[in-house]
């Protein structure tokens, strides 16, 4: 008896989940590719295929969209952001954020800054999600 196929999505899936569970972390394209079980090559072509963007872009992309919501939430400077999501130079930072998004990180903080949702209280959140007792 055969052992059943798997589709390549389900592999790629898990190299996308690694992204997004480990994006402020130094990622590579051997880790990612060791993720799916794939060579490095076949993976960048594999996940471009099935995402529409290479796995670098789509790493970008996260630490991008992190950013925005630390940036909106005001508490850290943009040095601290870039730090946070992954980015080890201001410089790349500003400039992929800057293309990604179509201002500087300061701008958008500025910006945005006191719109994000207030933070709810760990003990708020924690109540609210307290299984509740059924009727009798």
């Amino acid at each position: 008896m055969t052992a059943p196929v798997v589709p390549a999505v389900f592999h790629l899936r898990r190299a996308r989940d690694l992204i997004d569970r480990r994006f402020a972390e130094p990622l590579d394209l051997d880790a990612m590719a060791r993720a799916a079980g794939f060579s490095r090559y076949h993976f960048a072509r594999a996940f471009a295929a099935a995402y529409g963007e290479t796995p670098g872009r789509y790493l970008t992309r996260r630490r991008i969209e992190r950013a925005q919501d630390l940036l909106r939430s005001g508490e850290l400077s943009v040095t601290e952001v870039c730090l946070r999501v992954g980015f080890s130079s201001l410089g790349s930072f500003s400039s992929r954020f800057n293309a990604l998004v179509g201002t500087s990180p300061t701008e958008y903080r500025r910006a945005h800054a006191g719109r994000a949702a207030p933070p709810i209280p760990a003990c708020f959140a924690m109540a609210w999600g307290r299984p509740r007792p059924g009727p009798g």
